[in-house]
């Protein structure tokens, strides 16, 4: 396939005419829809890129093939000033020192796993415990951090398909998992991931994505004062290592009551060590609805997620100690970002009451969803 830089050919438009007219001079100025690709380097051995998906609007989300990352997701706020509303870096190498996950693919298993152990009939299966006493995001090596086969649908479409065979014996997990992960910019500034697998054996599959917004766009700005609606009248409550008890509590009447919009701040200090729940969502059966809605008042942006799964974690950054610089130069400290992960429940293998994560052979993995950005002016 034939690349193309938005940028390039823009810039190359002006030089070959030479007495530009506004119209050109704007179309300089604004990248052109599509996608295009550049060398980032290499992880593993193995070539590295970096893509950039371009809508008509000018928004521009761009993804590395390491790890399906979204490194940035750079929109307009109130003021017309763009910025990106994910942590991200601007090179493979600060990705390599193992990040919190900021961005990426997380699989076979996003969330936690009890014990790092499941059971699939009498057969008993033993995960890496990355977490503590816990398996946690697949395992010492999981889907956040393998390199993926990027197939873009055409250079004038920002749609980018991510594809990777995980071995039978991978991290622990049973069969040949095959896995294909699309994501979309559309022109309505939604980024849509849709979520493709089968296996060859009983295999618990649970795909997410674990990026982590600031809808300022400014992380020495906290998320505490961004406003946060879950249509979810439940949610599951943890244990001492953020496992799930088994219970479905009812979020009425506690500080996980996000049936209307409240501020994430206001709330957060009567939850022990903070907000890293899955909340069980009011949606029914499988069709894409929406779920969450997230509103900052400073930059005017706000975030739909809509998806096809029955869990949302909400986790409020409260493991973030600063450790990590992003790509302007600042400090990721605590509760500077937040992740709203659409997934099925945590520890769902170990817990029968919880709707099932097993994919069987003959079967295909199917899930989606949405993360639509907006501005109120």
């Amino acid at each position: 396939m034939k690349w193309t830089s938005a940028f390039l050919t823009a810039g190359l438009l002006v030089m070959g005419t030479a007495a530009c007219n506004n119209q050109e001079k704007t179309a300089s100025e604004t990248p052109a829809a599509g996608i295009s690709k550049q060398a980032w380097g290499q992880a593993d051995g193995q070539t590295v890129d970096l893509y950039s998906l371009t809508n008509s609007k000018g928004t521009i989300v761009k993804i590395t093939n390491y790890g399906g990352i979204v490194t940035s997701f750079i929109t307009k706020d109130k003021n017309d000033a763009a910025s990106s509303i994910v942590v991200g870096f601007d090179s493979i190498a600060q990705y390599l020192q193992s990040p919190p996950y900021f961005g990426a693919i997380i699989g076979r298993y996003g969330n936690r796993i009890g014990g790092g152990k499941f059971s699939i009939g009498d057969q008993t299966y033993s995960l890496a415990t990355n977490d503590g006493a816990n398996h946690l995001h697949g395992g010492i090596k999981g889907f956040d951090k393998v390199i993926w086969t990027a197939d873009p649908v055409s250079d004038t479409v920002a749609s980018l398909s991510l594809h990777y065979l995980s071995k039978d014996g991978e991290e622990g997990y049973p069969g040949n998992l095959d896995v294909t992960v699309k994501y979309t910019l559309t022109d309505e500034d939604e980024l849509r991931i849709e979520y493709d697998a089968t296996t060859d054996k009983p295999s618990p599959v649970n795909l997410t994505n674990h990026s982590y917004f600031n809808l300022t766009g400014d992380v020495q700005a906290t998320i505490l004062d961004h406003q946060l609606q879950i249509d979810a009248n439940g949610y599951t409550p943890v244990d001492a290592g953020l496992i799930p008890t088994g219970e479905i509590k009812a979020v009425a009447g506690t500080p996980f009551d996000f049936t209307t919009a409240n501020s994430i701040g206001s709330r957060i200090d009567s939850v022990e060590g903070g907000y890293d729940h899955n909340w069980v969502l009011n949606s029914k059966g499988s069709s894409l609805q929406k779920v969450a809605t997230l509103s900052d008042s400073v930059s005017g942006r706000y975030l739909e997620v809509f998806t096809t799964e029955p869990g949302l974690q909400f986790y409020s950054g409260n493991f973030l100690d600063g450790k990590f610089i992003n790509h302007t130069g600042s400090a990721v400290k605590l509760r500077s970002a937040l992740c709203l992960e659409t997934q099925h429940f945590p520890d769902s293998p170990n817990k029968k009451e919880f709707p099932s994560t097993i994919l069987e052979p003959g079967q295909k993995y199917h899930s989606v969803t949405v993360y639509k950005v907006g501005v109120k002016k």
